[in-house]
């Protein structure tokens, strides 16, 4: 047969999302990915960060999961109080780490496609939040993603996303998604406001956010971390101190307070009054005031703090969590609004992969059955094959996109690819029919004649799918993009090669 310039068109266009689809760098790589490192971890002081690719451990080679698995087994344990020494080798260098706990990193398997899946192929946790008692502007939701996202990159969580949405009648939310495992305090982080505010006499000293903190101590062991941990009967305390720097204006504003505070007469090393410390309103703490400071500007002040567990390890890391949590509101500032979830939703990765299979066998069925239709209703063979060439065509342009523009799959979206398969598939058997018709007509002109109504199911479902968008403060997007993309790619791609083809057949 003949190739046109319409099948080369085609041709090419499937070879690049080919190249698209395919991550080809990765194809043959061994190894693991690391997705997430805990910021507070030593592995993460050490040079491990998300992205890296492991191919050792302790001098053996990690070509899987399984691997990384086996690596890592029966080497910790509760019983011993040693540090154990863990060498781990990355593409880029070699990384030595003594810990008496596994490295808090996760992996995953080198991806080998450029295709990114969605929460509900994943697996991870989904949040729709607005306002509380009040209605964002889009700009106003612009300035609380920018918040939000901040204070969830400087807390050490990976692998997420938060975007601005609306619906159809104008209200504004906020969208935050993270693949993988769902963090526990991933509510907490949303629902609490986080402001965090010093005062002294009920006057404010200080802040948080940038306005009144310059810089605050973390992961540095000179100037941040656990101090003591004791036994308190019914279980165990772990207090926590750290520095905050402030601006001029805060030190001078403590200065300002403090200059007519007394002595204290029970404890003549310290001033009369506290600097309480306030988190969402709630009193968390309260600091003595050195004498020295009286009436003086300092940029440094040291803030403290305790966790409590039934055992000492889960004192500790109360601690270190109440530490973290305090020291990324002090970064970051508390978030303009009070929030609430209006939706929160948790989804396995094992739904997603069973989910995909069972759509990935019932669209090889469909495909092959439509295929079996064809040819008893047309009885051509090539017909039949080219149909169903065509159809797989489209998939693979869609994914090829998809890979381009980094969209992400989920579950709405391969929804969208079987109402474009189904859709291709009607137009194309307008076209087969057309091709069939009346021979007073050339073949160009039942083509022309096939078009037309190719266009107006074209615009008419392009009219439909853009409210979609919108529709559900943007839940339905996957399913919008997604087919708008396939059907625009069947009208200007597929369909005229398809047309072509069968032109050929009946020539």
């Amino acid at each position: 047969m003949k190739l046109t310039w319409k099948i080369w068109f085609l041709i090419i266009v499937l070879f690049f999302s080919v190249l698209s689809i395919f991550n080809l760098s990765a194809l043959f790589q061994k190894g693991v990915l690391i997705t997430s490192v805990d910021s507070n971890s030593s592995a993460f002081e050490q040079g491990l960060r998300q992205g890296q690719i492991i191919i050792g451990i302790d001098g053996k080679p990690i070509e899987s999961l399984d691997d990384f698995s086996k690596a890592f087994h029966g080497k910790y344990s509760s019983e011993l109080n040693e540090s154990i020494k863990t060498i781990i080798t990355t593409k880029q260098s070699e990384i030595i780490l003594f810990s008496k706990d596994a490295p808090k990193i996760t992996v995953s398997e080198i991806h080998k496609t450029n295709i990114k899946t969605g929460l509900d192929l994943s697996g991870g946790s989904r949040a729709l939040v607005q306002a509380q008692d009040k209605e964002l502007t889009s700009g106003e939701i612009d300035d609380l993603v920018a918040v939000t996202r901040n204070r969830f990159n400087v807390y050490g969580i990976s692998d997420i996303k938060v975007l601005p949405v609306s619906d159809l009648s104008g209200n504004h939310f906020m969208l935050i998604e993270i693949a993988g495992a769902t963090p526990k305090d991933l509510e907490n982080l949303i629902s609490e406001q986080g402001k965090f505010e010093a005062k002294i006499r009920n006057k404010s000293v200080f802040i948080g956010g940038k306005k009144d903190i310059t810089s605050v101590c973390r992961n540095d062991a000179t100037c941040a971390g656990i101090e003591t941990c004791q036994d308190s009967g019914n279980g165990y305390f772990c207090n926590f101190r750290f520095s905050v720097y402030l601006s001029e204006s805060a030190a001078g504003k403590h200065a300002e307070i403090t200059k007519d505070l007394e002595i204290d007469k029970t404890n003549s090393e310290y001033l009369s009054e506290k600097l309480d410390l306030y988190l969402d309103d709630k009193l968390v703490d309260s600091l003595f005031i050195s004498k020295d400071l009286k009436g003086r500007v300092t940029t440094q002040i040291q803030i403290s703090g305790s966790g409590a567990g039934q055992t000492r390890d889960d004192a500790y890391n109360s601690a270190k969590q109440n530490m973290n949590k305090l020291q990324t509101i002090l970064i970051t500032g508390s978030l303009p609004y009070k929030l609430e979830i209006v939706k929160l939703d948790t989804i396995s990765p094992l739904l997603g992969k069973d989910f995909s299979k069972s759509i990935l066998y019932a669209g090889i069925v469909a495909l092959l059955s439509v295929s079996i239709i064809i040819f008893i209703r047309y009885k051509k063979i090539r017909s039949s094959i080219f149909l169903l060439i065509t159809s797989i065509s489209e998939v693979i342009i869609i994914l090829g996109v998809a890979s381009f523009i980094k969209w992400d799959l989920d579950l709405l979206s391969i929804a969208g690819i079987l109402a474009t398969i189904g859709t291709g598939i009607d137009q194309q058997i307008i076209i087969l029919d057309e091709a069939k018709q009346t021979k007073f007509l050339s073949i160009k002109e039942r083509m022309k004649r096939a078009f037309t109504i190719v266009l107006g199911a074209y615009f008419t479902g392009l009219v439909s799918l853009i409210p979609l968008y919108w529709a559900g403060a943007g839940l339905l997007k996957g399913f919008a993009i997604t087919t708008i993309i396939g059907i625009t790619a069947g009208v200007l791609i597929t369909r005229p090669a398809f047309a072509d083809i069968v032109k050929r057949i009946e020539e």
